[in-house]
């Protein structure tokens, strides 16, 4: 028996009633909505813990009073100005929060970075923003100061002892929870620099202003019914939205707690979400978000440890179903097949939701409402979209369809009656919506209509059957020319993703002169088994038309992907000539 297996039924018993006792104390706590920026919130809920890591946890109280202080050091960095670029370097643990917090709290903008990035990478973003100052984790000081010595940014690298103080710092009034900016300088002020992944040229640093990330925020905070009384388990990178907003702020805003692991392992996340790893005044985890990669690794470590025995079967569903509120998937494409043993295993129909760096979340599943596979559901409240006409100049498209969530409720200012599904580029209008690419003002001008649409490059269908939207793919990469038709790689993944050998797969549009474009898919079978075109196209037959049907085939051990799981195509494209 694994060593996983014997931890979850020793802590059956032990934990179940225990939970039960806390659940009680803090159900019906009353939910503080806020309305300041998040690093003012503490003040509202200072004794709560706001983060465990793997050293210790830490009260908001505690977190706040180091990041001021660590803010006073900021500040003489930066010559008393405010609104300087800082990138900064943590793991995924209390330092990243400290140090996002301190360089709030001193006036300047966030730039967070990835180890996982190479120093010619990292030199780029320091010179791109014109960064006056890199705060990095002891663990990185090496990375770091070469970046520092190969830029015109001062390196600042964290003692060691920092998450260790701050778990130790003593709250004694009010006062000690003062020392930001007054709440205007905020509201004029920007916040973060996220660069986009360059996969359609030089990365570029998309400046998020306060305002946006409060809309984001609060947005969020209401749609996915946030409480103080959640505890989410953080496993995703943070240096891109769905890392920082969605999983790390909306619960620091609430006064909820976040269990922070260093990287994601299938294993520790198991135990985590079965309770294994309570500790003895822990509540247990009852939200998760991740991204399709990180489902596959958990139903790959389900399948290998638990799934023939059948009462940890049953007690791993009943578990999830009844202990945990949300699960989220995002960030890339989910096949069915993913979503369908993810429900079988946990109960859990996954929220799938869309969002951008540029825009933060824009669709989503609704909370209380069915979750349709494939789907992305339906604008978040505050967000307008609109669905343009595919033009090959793009000039003058026709407005296919424009819709705003009011309040919870999508009303539809335009919409073609004419037919069953409509489609074409996506653009979104919100609070949310960033100000501009940095130091970029014509690659701004770009994507934005005149009429201040941001133009999301994503090709967007809306279903009046099911009354939902659904991603068909990047305007670039998914949509396919092939022989006078338009084909959707994600419609043709999904679909490929049934056949019993084909564990993941990616669709790609290569060139032909016969085509145009010709429908080749890079794929990961199961057991390293052989499939041929022939083989597809004759399973194919009464699954998809026989145009979908891909003509070239490579088997590979693994698809490369980034951090978030996603797959930069254009590389895979070049792997195929």
């Amino acid at each position: 028996m694994s060593l996983l297996k014997t931890q979850v039924r020793a802590s059956v018993l032990k934990f179940s009633k225990r939970y039960q006792q806390v659940q009680a104390k803090v159900h019906h706590a009353p939910p503080i909505i806020p309305a300041g920026p998040v690093f003012h919130n503490p003040k509202h809920f200072p004794d709560r813990i706001a983060i465990r890591d793997r050293i210790a946890k830490y009260t908001y109280a505690n977190i706040f009073m180091s990041a001021n202080e660590l803010s006073k050091d900021i500040t003489k960095f930066c010559n008393g100005r405010t609104n300087e670029r800082v990138m900064f370097m943590c793991s995924n643990d209390v330092n990243y929060v400290i140090s996002l917090w301190a360089i709030w709290l001193s006036g300047q903008i966030a730039v967070p970075l990835s180890s996982l990035h190479p120093k010619n990478v990292l030199m780029y973003y320091a010179n791109d923003c014109n960064s006056k100052l890199l705060i990095s984790a002891p663990e990185y000081a090496e990375l770091m100061n070469g970046v520092s010595v190969n830029t015109s940014s001062t390196l600042h690298v964290l003692d060691d002892k920092l998450n260790l103080n701050c778990a130790q710092k003593t709250f004694a009034s009010q006062s000690d929870l003062e020392g930001a900016l007054p709440l205007s300088f905020y509201d004029g002020s920007n916040a973060l620099i996220l660069y986009t992944s360059g996969t359609t040229g030089a990365p570029k640093g998309v400046v998020i202003s306060h305002k946006n990330l409060q809309s984001q925020i609060t947005t969020l905070v209401d749609a996915w019914k946030w409480s103080p009384n959640d505890v989410l388990l953080h496993t995703l990178p943070l240096h891109h939205v769905h890392g920082i907003v969605n999983a790390l702020l909306c619960p620091l805003y609430i006064g909820a707690k976040t269990i922070m692991l260093k990287k994601f392992n299938a294993n520790t996340v198991w135990s985590f979400l079965l309770g294994i790893t309570a500790q003895p005044d822990d509540r247990k985890t009852n939200v998760y978000m991740g991204v399709p990669t990180i489902y596959y690794k958990l139903v790959d470590e389900y399948h290998k440890v638990f799934k023939d025995d059948p009462k940890m079967v049953e007690h791993i569903k009943n578990t999830l179903k009844n202990k945990v509120r949300l699960m989220i998937s995002g960030s890339a494409p989910m096949p069915m097949t993913l979503h369908e043993k993810w429900l079988e295993i946990s109960g859990h129909s996954l929220l799938h939701r869309y969002g951008m760096t540029e825009c933060g979340m824009v669709l989503s599943h609704q909370y209380d409402s069915e979750r349709i596979p494939g789907t992305v559901g339906v604008p978040l409240p505050g967000v307008s979209i609109r669905i343009n006409e595919e033009t090959e100049k793009n000039e003058n498209p026709k407005i296919i369809l424009e819709c705003t969530n009011l309040d919870g409720e999508v009303i539809f200012n335009k919409k073609n009656s004419s037919e069953e599904h409509l489609k074409g580029e996506l653009l979104v209008k919100g609070e949310g919506v960033f100000k501009e690419y940095y130091n970029r003002p014509d690659a701004t001008h770009k994507e934005f209509t005149d009429d201040g649409w941001f133009k999301t490059g994503d090709i967007c269908e809306y279903s009046k059957e099911m009354k939902q939207f659904k991603i068909l793919g990047r305007k670039s990469v998914d949509i396919i020319k092939s022989g006078g038709y338009k084909l959707s790689a994600l419609e043709i993944e999904t679909k490929l993703l049934l056949h019993p050998d084909i564990k993941e797969c990616a669709v790609l549009g290569v060139n032909d002169e016969k085509w145009g474009q010709r429908v080749a898919v890079i794929m990961v079978t199961q057991s390293e088994k052989e499939l041929t075109v022939d083989e597809i196209r004759e399973w194919a037959k009464d699954k998809m038309p026989n145009y979908w049907v891909p003509s070239v085939l490579k088997i590979v051990k693994e698809i490369p992907k980034n951090a978030m799981g996603k797959v930069n195509k254009k590389e895979l494209v070049k792997a195929m000539v």
